[in-house]
């Protein structure tokens, strides 16, 4: 690193120290933000975010993602796992189709279909049923309330919006679908795991390296489905925990 290099970052801890105004969590994770080396890489590689690597280290080790496959993706903004599921099936390329929504807006990635809604809203699914014009072959789902710093209230709240995705993946999902889908460590994760296991042949929990090892962040993983529930439109005519 040169000499302005490193006056630059020390320039950078001396204003992170000295602003009053800043709360000790805020600057705690500005912090942890510049010194993560995920973070730096994705504005290398131009993913929109770090939690794009959560995605592609899932894929690379389940090989969920096929070229011309349907994709849901839920809580998608700013994009990191649209922008991973758009190159691994050709979505660009005109191979398959990825719906995706959230209530924050994001700027378009080519491929994908964007949708500026919460989820929760009632016209949600339907919307994107249509978007996807037939059953869905996977659903991915990143979606977090916002924190509220009581780690039961997060936790449930967290895995009140799986759950909902959940039903929604028995709507949409083609047999043979999988779901992938956001939890927090905290003893209920385990009761979501039972319930996926009467409609899906694989369920389990994954960490990938890139979720932070100090977060109680977790991703179950439901391979397999068997079909219950699925919704038909039509088209343009006990698994241990993984580390």
């Amino acid at each position: 690193m040169s000499e302005a290099s490193r006056g630059g970052a020390r320039s950078l801890k001396v204003r992170l120290k000295t602003a009053k105004k800043r709360s000790t969590a805020s600057q705690k994770w500005l912090e942890r933000q510049l010194n993560d080396p995920y973070v730096e890489r994705a504005k290398r590689e131009g993913w929109r975010s770090r939690a794009a690597f959560k995605l592609i280290e899932i894929d690379d080790k389940y090989r969920l993602l096929k070229p011309g496959q349907r994709i849901v993706d839920l809580g998608a903004a700013p994009g990191g796992w649209s922008q991973v599921a758009a190159r691994r099936i050709g979505a660009a390329d005109g191979k398959g189709r990825i719906a995706a929504i959230d209530l924050l807006a994001m700027d378009p990635v080519p491929g994908v279909e964007a949708l500026q809604l919460d989820f929760l809203a009632p016209e949600a699914p339907e919307k994107l049923i249509a978007m996807l014009g037939g059953p869905a072959d996977v659903v991915l789902s990143d979606m977090a309330a916002n924190a509220t710093g009581h780690k039961k209230t997060d936790h449930l709240r967290i895995v009140g919006l799986a759950e909902v995705a959940i039903d929604f993946a028995r709507q949409v999902l083609a047999p043979g679908g999988a779901f992938l889908a956001k939890v927090l460590q905290g003893g209920t994760e385990h009761t979501l795991l039972a319930d996926l296991k009467r409609d899906f042949a694989t369920v389990r929990h994954v960490k990938p390296a890139a979720s932070r090892a100090d977060s109680a962040e977790l991703y179950v993983l439901a391979t397999g489905f068997r079909g219950r529930g699925l919704v038909t439109t039509s088209a343009d005519d006990e698994a241990a925990p993984d580390s």
